[in-house]
């Protein structure tokens, strides 16, 4: 059985409408090389975790082995409003993507009009309105429309290939919020605790220099030891007081600060006093290029320039003309009664082809301004990666040496408690002044808050490196629902650079 000749027609016609949609001007994507060293230069005879793993998965915070901080992550996963900021700009980008994709389909409508109107009469060469209710007529008209515009140039193409870019890039900024959401909490936790231990060795601190004060007044009373070393002893004690009450302060305001990142009032969110205990992990370190493939802001900067490539094709199609299909069809009539009778039916169809053939520079300058934003951004992406390079080795060098650091403060840790031991003792056979325990006991008291500090130092840099090397997140893009992926792989590094002479 032939097929009817209209339909043969039909095809024809639209065969080479297929062929030329396939096609798309403009440039295709090849992503920016980037220099990148073969090793961390900090990462020599770095402790690998063991099991030894190259990569770090899933909820990362729970290697700190704090139940506390574990349920804190979780509240702030749900509640925590610039997530969720983050995550209705992804669900925008999704949206976009959408509204490009739906300038692949024709657009279709219908209308129904009503209209009352009255006819001039030419009398004696002037010019008289039939304002008379027989001379006014009413028309009724049921209409429906379709256009649709072929993808020839690719222009379509191009822009839903940008809108997906951006969402792809929107998911890694949802993930790399998430990302600096979870560092801030745990850093923020982590010196909160530090505080408490602060707080625990002062009151500690202000027993001893109680008992101090009382052994020197005793000996004060019995003519032993002159007012003064009463004096230093009460003076000891009041600056002691003093700086534990400052770290009242600090502890309220990180406190406060947590209970904005798990999205709660400051008002009816408290955190109940306890030391720092938490141990540094051993963090996997893997190679540099595992780098790009697990950075979030990496990955977002990167698929901004894909996103930024495919809008050169889009400025680009303005240069070539515009094919236009429209259909339109329906019924006209002045009664309505008889409106969807067959005399009064209408139709049209065909096709448009409009160009621009003078529009003062303005195309060349919506390409030249796309050709920028493309560089621009390639400048973006190396940049972020070179910074996240940067940020590693810095947190490689900071945990390497404030492990030594802690090693040697633990050291005079234990020689501070020795001076203080022997200062007391001499003090109270009256072998040296209350100037000596004085300065043994503040030497002491020094070493132990560094120590602190050291540890909390140690554990802020180890979350900072965690979040250097991208966390527990992976590529987006092939997993990512609404979006469909460009044919290179999102952060795939062995293609040569697209640069702008390229473009032009």
């Amino acid at each position: 059985m032939k097929p009817p000749k209209c339909r043969l027609k039909l095809l024809a016609a639209i065969a080479p409408l297929a062929l030329l949609s396939a096609c798309a001007v403009g440039p295709d994507y090849k992503r920016p090389d980037v220099e990148q060293p073969a090793a961390f230069k900090e990462a020599a005879g770095w402790k690998m975790a063991q099991p030894r793993d190259e990569e770090i998965r899933g909820n990362w915070w729970e290697a700190y082995n704090d139940p506390l901080l574990n349920q804190l992550q979780e509240q702030a996963s749900t509640a925590n409003l610039s997530l969720a900021q983050a995550e209705a700009a992804y669900r925008q980008a999704l949206a976009a993507v959408q509204g490009a994709r739906s300038a692949y389909f024709p657009t279709v409508g219908a209308e129904f009009d009503v209209t009352r109107s009255s006819s001039a009469t030419v009398r004696n060469n002037q010019v008289t309105t039939n304002t008379s209710t027989s001379g006014a007529r009413t028309n009724h008209s049921l209409s429906l429309n379709a256009s649709w515009e072929p993808d020839v140039w690719g222009r379509v193409r191009r822009s839903v290939e940008a809108s997906s870019s951006s969402a792809q890039a929107s998911a890694a900024d949802l993930q790399n919020v998430r990302l600096s959401m979870q560092t801030a909490l745990a850093q923020d936790y982590f010196q909160l605790r530090a505080l408490d231990s602060q707080q625990q060795l002062l009151d500690r601190t202000l027993r001893d220099y109680e008992r101090s004060l009382k052994l020197t007044q005793n000996q004060y009373a019995a003519g032993v030891v002159a007012r003064a070393n009463v004096v230093q002893a009460q003076t000891q004690l009041k600056n002691a007081q003093t700086q534990a009450l400052d770290i009242g302060v600090q502890r309220a305001q990180l406190e406060h600060a947590i209970a904005l990142l798990v999205g709660k009032a400051p008002a009816s969110f408290s955190i109940a006093p306890s030391p720092l205990s938490a141990n540094v992990p051993d963090i996997p370190v893997a190679l540099p290029s595992s780098l790009l493939e697990r950075r979030p802001d990496i990955a977002a900067a990167e698929r901004r320039v894909a996103a930024a490539n495919a809008e050169i094709g889009v400025a680009k199609a303005a240069y070539f003309p515009a094919l236009g299909l429209s259909a339109n069809g329906g019924y006209q009539s002045n009664t309505m009664s008889n409106l969807l009778s067959l005399p009064n039916r209408f139709w049209s169809i065909g096709p448009s082809l409009a160009l621009t053939l003078l529009d003062g520079g303005a195309r060349r300058a919506q390409t030249d301004q796309a050709i920028a934003a493309y560089d621009q951004n390639v400048a973006i992406y190396r940049q972020t990666v070179l910074t996240g390079f940067q940020e590693v080795e810095d947190n490689l060098a900071a945990l390497r040496i404030l492990e030594q650091e802690a090693q040697t403060q633990d050291e005079a840790v234990q020689l501070a408690r020795q001076s203080v031991a022997i200062a007391t003792n001499q003090y109270k056979a009256g072998v040296v002044s209350y100037l000596e325990v004085i300065t043994a006991q503040t030497t002491a008291l020094n070493s132990e808050i560094n120590a602190v500090n050291i540890l909390n130092r140690r554990l802020a840099a180890s979350v900072l490196l965690i979040k250097a090397l991208g966390g527990g997140w992976h590529v987006p893009g092939a997993d990512t629902p609404g979006v469909e992926t460009t044919d290179a792989a999102p952060l795939a590094l062995d293609e040569p650079s697209g640069g702008h002479d390229e473009h032009r």
